[in-house]
């Protein structure tokens, strides 16, 4: 999974990994193809329902399958957050084919060169609240 992540991090963050999807109540899922992880996702409790994040994944189908088993894990009728990268499209359909609508928007802001992402497996950032 750290391999996997690597892509959408300006630095390697394994021991963050390894705490974040330990976190109470917290349920990680990844998918694989052809024995390489296609992409993986956290859902976690917080103040108000649950956050997925993050929610990486080669394409929409497989974010939708990660999305789709991650939401249930969460009691029915529970609040689900997602903080879509507005570029993503297909990640702005997938949470609008939820029934979600936005609720606040930030801005990611660099000092410097902003780093070269594939905000098209972005369907997901793993949390606004720590950068």
């Amino acid at each position: 999974m750290a391999k996997y992540d690597r892509a959408f991090f300006p630095e390697a963050r394994d021991a963050f990994l390894r705490c974040w999807i330990a976190q109470p109540g917290a349920r990680a899922m990844a998918v694989e193809k052809q024995g390489a992880i296609a992409g993986y996702g956290v859902i976690r409790p917080s103040g108000h329902g649950f956050k997925v994040g993050p929610l990486f994944a080669d394409d929409a189908s497989c974010a939708e399958a990660l999305f789709h088993a991650l939401a249930m894990r969460t009691p029915a009728g529970t609040a689900i957050f997602l903080d879509v990268p507005e570029p993503n499209t297909a990640g702005v359909t997938l949470a609008e084919r939820h029934g979600m609508s936005p609720v606040f928007e930030t801005a990611r802001m660099y000092a410097g060169a902003a780093p070269k992402l594939p905000l098209a497996k972005l369907f997901g950032v793993t949390t606004f609240e720590l950068g």
